[in-house]
This record gives C-alpha cells, sequence and structure tokens, in this order.
C-alpha cells in the first residue's frame, strides 16, 4: 500500500475511536430521541456525553452545540441560516475571504444571486489575510464576518483571533470555519470570540459523516438560525433526524484523544515537517504560504516547471497525496487559493501527515521530480 500523506482531506480513523463505535453498533443502538426505553436511554447518554467532552476541548457549553453532518453543512447552516434574519433586519452584507473552502464560498453564491453583498478579502503570497483589509470593509448593514481557522490546502493559519477581538461587542455575527484546527490548536481555539464555529471529526481520526456548529449564547440567546431542513425537533429544531449515536459517540472519543495528546502529537508533526524539508533541500521547490503561521502538519510546495497532475500520478503506487481541497478534486482545476495567493497553482501539492506517519520517505517525490527535469 501506497504511504498516505493526505490528512488534511481526511485521516484514518483511531483504533480507539473505532473500537467505541463498534460497541455502540453492537450493544447500544437505540434512538437517542427514544425516551420509553432502556435502549433509548443507554443512546442519549453517549450522545451526552461525547457533547460534554467536544463541549470541553472548546472550553465552552455543552448545550452550545449542534450535531451535523460534518463542517461543509455546519458551514451552509451558519450562512444560509442567517438569510432569514438578514432579510429583516436588512443587513445583507457578509464579508469573507478569497481563500476559504467552497462551503463558504458556494453557499456565499447563492446569497448574492438573493442581493447579499459578497465581500471577499485579498490574500497576498503569505497566504494570511490582513485584519485591516477585514475591518476595513464593515459597514452598518454587515451580517456576517466568516473567515477560516486555518486554510485547508496551505495549513496557513488565519489571525481571526484578532478579528474576533475587533469585532467584539459590534451588531456582527463572526463565523469561523476550524475544520482543520479543532483538537490541533486547542488552546488557541479557546481564546477566539466567535459566535459560529464549524468542526468536524474526521480530521482528527475520527468518523466521516458528523461534524458540529457550535452557536454562542450571548445574553442568553443564540445566533438566529434558521434550520435548512424540517421534519423533527432534534437539535433544538434546528437540524433534524436521527442522531448517529455511533458516530457521536466516536467523534466523543476523537475529541478525548486530541484533548490528551495534541501537545506531543503536534511535537512529532513538526518534528516530521523538518525531515520532509530536509529530503526536499536536494530539488528546486518554493514554499506556499508563511512557515511562521502554517500548521506542524502539512506544507504546500510548488515545483517549478512540474505539472503536479502528472507527478501525483507518477508516484500514486507509492505516495497517496494532492493538490488542493478534496470537495474540489472531481474536475481538476488549478487552486483558487494557490491562485489567489499568486503562487505556482498548476506546479504545487500538499502534502499532510500525522503524527502516526513517523519517518516519512519522500524519495519517490524526489526522484519523479528530477527525472522531469531530465
Amino acid at each position: 500500500m501506497p504511504i498516505y500523506l493526505d490528512f488534511n482531506a481526511t485521516s484514518p480513523i483511531h483504533e480507539e475511536v473505532l473500537e467505541v463505535m463498534l460497541e455502540t453498533y453492537k450493544n447500544n443502538f437505540g434512538n437517542p430521541a427514544s425516551r420509553t426505553h432502556q435502549h433509548g436511554h443507554q443512546a442519549k447518554q453517549l450522545v451526552d456525553n461525547a457533547r460534554k467532552t467536544i463541549a470541553t476541548v472548546l472550553g465552552i457549553n455543552a448545550n452550545e452545540i449542534i450535531f451535523t453532518s460534518g463542517a461543509t453543512e455546519s458551514n451552509n447552516l451558519s450562512i444560509l441560516g442567517l438569510a432569514d434574519f438578514a432579510n429583516k433586519q436588512n443587513k445583507r452584507h457578509i464579508i469573507s475571504s478569497e481563500i476559504e473552502h467552497s462551503s463558504i464560498l458556494e453557499p456565499l453564491e447563492q446569497l448574492s444571486k438573493k442581493g447579499f453583498k459578497i465581500d471577499l478579502v485579498p490574500v497576498g503570497a503569505s497566504g494570511r489575510i490582513s485584519v485591516d483589509d477585514v475591518l476595513d470593509r464593515i459597514t452598518d448593514e454587515t451580517l456576517l464576518v466568516t473567515i477560516m481557522h486555518a486554510n485547508n490546502e496551505t495549513g496557513i493559519i488565519q489571525p481571526v483571533k484578532e478579528i474576533g477581538d475587533a469585532i467584539s461587542g459590534r451588531d456582527i455575527f463572526f463565523h469561523v470555519d476550524a475544520s482543520q484546527t479543532f483538537g490541533k490548536l486547542v488552546d488557541e481555539l479557546r481564546e477566539i470570540k466567535y459566535d459560529l464555529l464549524s468542526i468536524t471529526a474526521h480530521k482528527i481520526y475520527g468518523p466521516q459523516g458528523i461534524g458540529a456548529l457550535v452557536l454562542k449564547n450571548k445574553n442568553y440567546k443564540r445566533p438566529p438560525i434558521t434550520p435548512l431542513m424540517y421534519g423533527g425537533k432534534q437539535e433544538k429544531g434546528l437540524r433534524p433526524g436521527t442522531l448517529p449515536a455511533a458516530l457521536i459517540a466516536g467523534f466523543g472519543k476523537a475529541a478525548e484523544l486530541s484533548l490528551k495528546n495534541y501537545q506531543n502529537w503536534s511535537i512529532v508533526e513538526l518534528d516530521i515537517k523538518h525531515n520532509i524539508l530536509n529530503q526536499l533541500s536536494e530539488i528546486d521547490f518554493i514554499i506556499n504560504g508563511d512557515k511562521d503561521y502554517c500548521l506542524p502538519n502539512c506544507i504546500n510546495i510548488s515545483f517549478p516547471g512540474i505539472d503536479s497532475e502528472a507527478l501525483m500520478l507518477s508516484i500514486k503506487e507509492h505516495i497517496s497525496l494532492s493538490n488542493g481541497s478534496a470537495c474540489t478534486s472531481s474536475e481538476y482545476k488549478p487552486s483558487h487559493v494557490l491562485q489567489a495567493m499568486g503562487a505556482l497553482a498548476e506546479n504545487a501539492i500538499r502534502i499532510s501527515w500525522g503524527p502516526f506517519n513517523f519517518a516519512v520517505d519522500i524519495t519517490p517525490i524526489i526522484n519523479m521530480v528530477k527525472s522531469f527535469n531530465n
């Protein structure tokens, strides 16, 4: 099997997480909403415990967590769910950035078709947006600012704490997509002042298909989100449907493991990065983004003159990696993130790993780049 180096797309499930999920499927298969029997009660307890664990990681109240199918749904609910309130308040201006995930940009595009004004803050070669660029765009009609915590393609950490501090107390909602940082930048996330936060399980060795939206209470009121689906009162009426107890229990276990290990895992991941960069010193490459503001578990690099698609296809029997977001990879197009940065998008690959990779041998990449240059 090839070595897996695409952790930013999805991480392998942790063995302890899988054990919890299998136990739930076998012995706690009840519907958490069934209140008249023990099976339902036990399933609800699992959900409640997972909710509390995730809340502990974030340093928030458990009742501020709404379970969803993942960060994509959470992002859509955050943006589209505010549309009714925006129309009533005549506040239809939203600020975001050019480097957001498609699950942010596409809902924003839908709102723009309905008369909303969307401001996308540009980004330079550093891959970091400017706080001033965000604040300078705020008007009396601004409803929402939505900025990701760390970019999924480059790993560059955005100044969301500074933005949150600057707009805290103003009549503006602040949403953060923390898909890549939940369970990793634990201390940093706890310090951010936000109203809405999207997280997912499958980036931290949990199952795919489960995530959450955090709705922070202000003056005992949560953000005025309107549900996107109807048919049940689960999750405070915001996300109807039977709660997947096994997936949620797995999410909770993954959150527990991340809280216990995130500091040590980060050290190991940074050591792996240094090792990868040492190996790459044999060939010409460009790091995309400011390395001083990058997650420890990934790197985005361009090889001048080398087509990244051809490179990845040539080494797929040895290494699994990507050149962008898995959510937009069905039809190859140069990365909108790298294009916004002015980087060599068609020559770029993303390498991302976890603490369990230990020694990462990227000799196949180096040898293939050398062969292309000959």
